[in-house]
């Protein structure tokens, strides 16, 4: 019975049945082939059909369930009745089952504030990168990001089309078909699931950093960590994920430009395996209703050694974002 389990266990399995759903959303949305694309500040800041599709799917669907809820998503959409179909009411069950950590076991749904981006790499979505998207549900309590989940919807995408060849020259499959799709879910002092962990391999320096809004800043602090290699990919989930599966040591983004729905929910599951993220002057970020939206002061992420490259962040960088 769901009263037996606490708010906070009931959210996140939740949004994890609703993370999926947007994730399908997202990937009909380009199997149909109208994109919707609308320029929102600039050609490089972009809206689609699966933008707004999925929102409108993740905050209906949690507002329904978890009518007291403070619910934030990225996208400004009007209101308008949302089609049935876009409502996804189940949950994970595979979460229930654990134990809520005591420290959250009282938590009420009015505490709580949910930060929702519905399609984390839009630029990149548009461009046919599919990989670097992500849908993120992060949830935060007294300003603090304490559970999220992220969903990739084209993980194992290249496999699928390498399968895909293998099939249209009538190869051998080379073992079962790649499943499409993930979901990757965390909770502070409970753990992060969905992923195998894996470390950047060690005196390694090896840095992810914005594709699309690259600047002088941007560079002069990458340039500054004395990297062995710079990958440039799109979205926040993704960067999170780069460094939770041993793919990049640190995230480095000198800039304005992220928001809070970009990092509660990549930040949390990076801190329940022992990473850190916060502002490029080492501040933790913030996370309640009243707060701003915009991260200014940048974000410095990484799973192991963060002094390391907290260090080396240019004072020269660090005066020109102001918290």
């Amino acid at each position: 019975m769901a009263s037996s389990h606490t708010v906070l266990m009931r959210l996140v399995a939740s949004a994890y049945s609703i993370a999926q759903k947007a994730g399908t959303i997202v990937r009909r949305v380009i199997a149909e082939g109208d994109l919707g694309i609308v320029e929102k500040t600039c050609a490089t800041d972009l809206q689609t059909k699966a933008d707004r599709l999925a929102q409108m799917s993740i905050c209906s669907s949690l507002a329904r369930k978890f009518p007291k809820l403070t619910i934030i998503g990225e996208e400004d959409l009007p209101f308008e009745e949302v089609d049935q179909e876009l409502i996804e009411d189940g949950q994970w069950e595979e979460i229930l089952q654990q134990p809520c950590p005591s420290q959250y076991s009282a938590i009420k749904e009015e505490d709580l504030v949910v930060w929702v981006d519905p399609l984390d790499g839009t630029k990149e979505y548009t461009e046919g990168l599919l990989d670097n998207v992500t849908v993120l549900i992060g949830i935060a309590y007294e300003g603090k990001a304490i559970a999220g989940v992220i969903n990739q919807p084209y993980y194992n995408y290249q496999n699928n089309e390498k399968q895909k060849l293998r099939e249209h020259k009538n190869e051998a499959k080379a073992g079962p078909d790649a499943t499409l799709g993930r979901t990757i879910w965390g909770v502070l002092g409970l753990g992060a699931f969905g992923f195998q962990l894996k470390e950047a391999p060690a005196g390694k320096h090896i840095i992810t950093t914005t594709r699309s809004h690259n600047n002088k800043l941007v560079t002069d602090c990458v340039a500054a960590m004395n990297p062995d290699d710079v990958l440039r990919v799109g979205g926040a989930g993704n960067k999170i994920i780069q460094l939770i599966e041993g793919k990049a040591s640190a995230y480095v983004f000198a800039s304005p430009g992220c928001k809070k729905w970009d990092t509660c929910a990549p930040e949390v599951i990076l801190h329940a395996v022992g990473g850190k993220l916060t502002d490029i002057h080492g501040n933790a970020l913030q996370y309640n209703k009243e707060v701003k939206h915009m991260n200014s002061a940048g974000v410095l992420a990484t799973l192991r050694n963060y002094d390391y490259y907290a260090s080396r962040v240019p004072e020269s960088v660090k005066n020109a974002l102001v918290p």
